[in-house]
């Protein structure tokens, strides 16, 4: 029984909304533009809201197509960034190893986006990406963001959007989490639109 408009057939692409977020900077247009163009984005101009850009690919036989969300990081911002997270089924938390401030932002990211994705677990699919570990001038060590992530049981990648290097490999990371989510959710949905129906037989009357 497989509800009107739903199916799990492989030949049925799923959409998924994923959406990346982080402090002002940290290089979210360009990991986002490495992703799905392969070429490295050098506009430093500000985005502005959110943009948006598709990636279709395909996960353990199950073609999917990712809209994903870049969002800008600008302080005042964020309370029109947040009204972008309804809907979404997975979250890039972006940070910069050349920069602290942007590491030390990332609670507060994560905090305001489980906030306001309801109903939601804690475990939403989620992974942190470290960008920029083609500079020099580090300030954030790999065992401290490691760390931060082992504590929440986030997957943690160390990234360059500029050299393409574990790019495509954090994005499908979270793809793969997102699916298994969907599917979990698709799932129960199905197994309590079943649970309605069977005892629907007429009672006898007594008279």
């Amino acid at each position: 029984l497989v509800p009107q408009g739903l199916s799990m057939d492989a030949s049925k692409k799923v959409d998924l909304k994923i959406i990346i977020i982080g402090a002002l900077g940290v290089g979210k247009t360009s990991l986002l533009h490495q992703y799905v163009h392969k070429t490295f984005y050098e506009d430093y101009r500000t985005t502005l809201g959110a943009s948006i850009l598709t990636k279709v690919l395909a996960v353990d036989n199950t073609p999917l197509k990712l809209q994903i969300w870049d969002t800008g990081g600008q302080e005042r911002f964020r309370s029109m960034v947040s009204t972008f997270y309804k809907g979404s089924d997975g979250c890039v938390l972006a940070f910069d190893v050349t920069d602290r401030e942007s590491f030390e932002s990332l609670d507060n990211w994560r905090d305001d986006f489980l906030e306001k994705v309801i109903p939601r677990e804690q475990d939403f699919p989620m992974v942190v990406l470290g960008n920029k570990i083609d500079i020099c001038d580090r300030q954030v060590p790999k065992e401290i963001a490691s760390a931060w992530c082992k504590e929440k049981d986030i997957p943690y990648f160390e990234v360059s959007a500029k050299n393409n290097i574990n790019v495509a490999e954090a994005f499908e990371t979270l793809a793969k989490q997102a699916l298994t989510t969907h599917k979990g959710i698709f799932e129960s949905y199905l197994t309590d639109s079943i649970k309605l129906t069977p005892n629907d037989k007429p009672k006898k009357s007594c008279c």
